[in-house]
């Protein structure tokens, strides 16, 4: 019984992009990127960058919100959206949308702990600097007790 090696060639990017699922995945992700941009021109600004298309499935879009108020706004216009959706030939199929809100909390900064080092323990520091024999030590103890609060 022989064991042949298979040789696998790299693989141009036009053929990964243009075959298989990840083609598919990037054409479904232009189209809903299409969807958004369209449904974005027609609405006011405000609700506009409120508005994300999440999904395609089934004939319903969904579409994404950040907040409770927005949505309600998006159920009041939602058959002038569909309408607008019907104008693109890729979303003729879409009959209904799904609504949904997720929303978008900004990362929080870690608070910062400031430490203080009292002016006599920066003298301590100070004084062990001097009478160490390591220069590196010695630097590092200096540059500690250059941190030290000024009377």
């Amino acid at each position: 019984m022989s064991i042949k090696v298979k040789r696998f060639r790299a693989q141009p990017m036009s053929r990964l992009l243009n075959r298989g699922e990840l083609g598919n995945l990037m054409h479904m992700a232009r189209l809903l990127e299409k969807a958004q941009d369209h449904l974005r021109q027609h609405l006011t600004h405000d609700l506009a960058e409120h508005l994300f298309v999440g999904g395609y499935r089934n004939g319903r879009l969904t579409l994404i919100t950040d907040g409770a108020a927005w949505l309600t706004r998006l159920r009041y216009e939602q058959p002038r959206l569909l309408s607008l959706l019907h104008q693109l030939p890729e979303f003729a199929a879409v009959t209904s949308f799904h609504l949904k809100v997720r929303p978008v909390r900004p990362a929080k900064a870690p608070l910062r702990q400031t430490r203080r080092l009292p002016a006599q323990a920066g003298r301590e520091i100070a004084t062990c600097a001097e009478d160490t024999d390591d220069p590196k030590l010695k630097q590092a103890l200096q540059r500690l007790a250059s941190h030290a609060e000024h009377e």
